[in-house]
This record gives C-alpha cells, sequence and structure tokens, in this order.
C-alpha cells in the first residue's frame, strides 16, 4: 500500500496570558502509514522544530466540543469573533495553550478524513494479512 501525507503549514497562536500571544508557525502532518495520529510541528526559537502526536480522532473531536485529558485537550471557541480550536498539551518539559484557525483546521481535517475515513484506519496498517502470514506458517 502507498503511503500519503497530508500536510497544511499555518500559524498558530501561543497563548501567553489573557487577550496576549505570539504567533507560532506549524505544520499539520497525517501520514497513511500511521493512521490513527496526526503530527504537529511548532517552529519555535530552536534549532529543532517542537513535534507533537496524538489522536486523530481527538482533533476531530475538538473542533466541536470539548475532548482529552492529561496531556492533550482540544475545544472549540472563538477569538476576535472567529472560531477557534485550542489545544492545551502538557509535558515534562512544560505547558502550552495554542490557538489555531477552526477552518484551516476542519479542511485540513476533512482531507485526512478523505484519505483514510474514520473506521478504515486498521486496514491500512495491514495488521490482518500480518497476521494471517503468521498463523499460515
Amino acid at each position: 500500500m502507498r503511503n500519503t501525507v497530508v500536510e497544511r503549514e499555518l500559524e498558530l497562536r501561543l497563548i501567553l496570558s489573557p487577550g496576549r500571544g505570539i504567533p507560532v508557525p506549524a505544520r499539520l502532518g497525517y501520514r497513511t502509514d500511521d493512521p490513527y495520529a496526526v503530527h504537529i510541528d511548532f517552529h519555535v526559537d530552536s534549532g529543532q522544530p517542537v513535534h507533537w502526536a496524538f489522536a486523530r480522532e481527538l482533533l476531530v473531536e475538538g473542533v466541536f466540543r470539548p475532548c482529552g485529558h492529561g496531556d492533550v485537550r482540544v475545544w472549540p471557541s472563538t477569538a476576535d469573533g472567529r472560531g477557534v480550536v485550542l489545544m492545551a498539551l502538557d509535558s515534562p518539559g512544560g505547558t502550552a495553550l495554542l490557538e489555531a484557525p477552526s477552518a484551516q483546521v476542519s479542511a485540513w481535517l476533512e482531507r485526512t478524513l478523505r484519505v483514510v475515513p474514520p473506521g478504515t484506519e486498521g486496514e491500512r496498517l495491514g495488521i490482518d494479512d500480518g497476521l494471517a502470514g503468521l498463523l499460515a506458517r
């Protein structure tokens, strides 16, 4: 099976305090060889981008209603009269609250859902074929 990558460059805002944030260039990534996950690379003032990966389903749901717990929480909101998706990320290295434009995130997610529809992710991994091969031996 051919691997397909769906990417989108966009600018997020790192929320520093209410009403105050700084722009953070980011890249959303989705790969059919890792069909359950979305990947986000944040280009901050360091040599290497900061990488996060979490369940695609979490981001899809978070566009519509609050979801997640622990390290990643996602929920819809508004900022300056426009729809945004907020992502709270927590790691041993610190925490971050990021704001992404809902329309851009939703359009990118729609592309990922066309490439691998929900519920078909397991087919992309070839687990059944691999298991059948093992059992045939």
